[in-house]
């Protein structure tokens, strides 16, 4: 999909959620910085060079953390340099509450204490190994599935399902700032950032990434950045928040 048009329409879920998308304000993605290739050693620069697949992002207010599969990696958006890793499963979406690094494996979502690695406490995943992106806001885990196109608000003491947001494309990455829901999609070579209605899942707002460019996991720095999982590119990019969507 560009900014101009729909995408097949077997794609969409109605003519009307197309119309809606097709409708919506759309611009070019500006890519200010990659991050990367990961490697799930790159803490240790002088073993492996086995790129991991970028699963999960989030941001604890100081590093970015990558989730790669069999470990999380921490690195510094500053300098781009790793700076921990935890060795644990991480499969998709990873989130960060103030205090924990919650991550998803297969079909459960773990909590973490950040300085042990430590396994505190384990919910079963909404989509049952079907989850793609994962965040905190408003005291609750949102976690995206992937081919449902859909957003679960998750009780993370329970798992129990608050509410579903409904998306018109395969959700990958999930982030809320200032009070506005993004979610990333990725369907073939064809992947954006949109903001939705987190009451209708109307689509408001778009950023079409380059071609061939994905969107495998999703986070805000809380201010004019989002990071942005590559896939297996095994890279990280950081990609302007439009001036419009700030406050």
């Amino acid at each position: 999909m560009t900014c101009n048009t729909a995408t097949d329409s077997r794609e969409a879920a109605s003519f009307a959620s197309d119309l809606s998308e097709s409708s919506a304000p759309c611009q070019a993605a500006e890519i200010v910085r990659e991050y990367g290739p990961f490697a799930r050693s790159d803490i240790n620069t002088d073993s492996g060079t086995d790129t991991g697949s970028v699963n999960g992002v989030t941001h604890d207010g100081q590093r970015v953390w990558a989730a790669l599969g069999a470990q999380l990696l921490a690195f510094d958006p500053a300098s781009g340099e790793p700076v921990r890793t935890l060795d644990l499963a991480c499969d998709a979406g990873t989130a960060f509450d103030g205090k924990h690094l919650y991550q998803i494996a297969d079909s459960r979502i773990d909590k973490i204490d950040p300085a042990s690695g430590a396994v505190l406490a384990s919910i079963p995943a909404p989509g049952h190994g079907g989850d793609s992106g994962l965040t905190w806001a408003e005291g609750s885990l949102w976690v995206g599935a992937y081919r449902d196109r859909k957003i679960h608000q998750v009780d993370p003491e329970t798992g129990a399902v608050v509410r579903t947001i409904e998306s018109t494309r395969f959700v990958t990455g999930v982030t809320w700032v200032d009070g506005e829901l993004w979610h990333g999609t990725w369907e073939g070579d064809d992947s954006d950032i949109r903001r939705i209605d987190p009451k209708s899942g109307a689509v408001l707002a778009r950023l079409q990434m380059p071609s061939g460019v994905g969107v495998s996991g999703l986070e805000s720095d809380g201010a004019d950045l989002f990071y942005c999982g590559g896939g297996g590119s095994g890279k990280v990019r950081a990609v302007r928040r439009p001036k419009s969507a700030r406050r």
